[in-house]
């Protein structure tokens, strides 16, 4: 299984970005998916996560800012940041519990990482 993350880069405070995250190789189900990220000489937080049903969670900091959603159907995660503050500059890590076949259990997948700068 591998997550392929997308859609960082640099973007001045204030303005937005959209990140992906599309899950492919052996997937049976999926039963959640998110983003954490982790700035330099932190730990690796919590950003957003989405259930198979719909149900979302954020970390307070990015509440109203942030939107997390996810296509089932192509086992993709994004997520929307707008109003970006240089304290979200960080790298952003998808996040996927995936079960590979029939019976198996879920297992943690991790992406690669994309890097976020907020600055002007």
């Amino acid at each position: 299984v591998q997550l392929q993350a997308s859609g960082g880069g640099l973007v001045q405070p204030g303005g937005s970005l959209r990140l992906s995250c599309a899950a492919s190789g052996s997937i049976f189900s999926i039963n959640g998916m998110g983003w954490y990220r982790q700035a330099p000489g932190k730990q690796r937080e919590l950003v957003a996560t989405i259930t198979s049903s719909g149900s979302t969670n954020y970390a307070n900091s990015v509440k109203g800012r942030f939107t997390i959603s996810t296509n089932n159907a192509k086992n993709t995660v994004s997520l929307q940041m707008n109003a970006l503050k240089p304290e979200d500059t960080a790298v952003y890590y998808c996040n996927a519990a995936i079960r590979n076949y029939v019976g198996s259990r879920y297992e943690n997948y991790w992406g690669q990482g994309t890097q976020v700068t907020v600055s002007s």
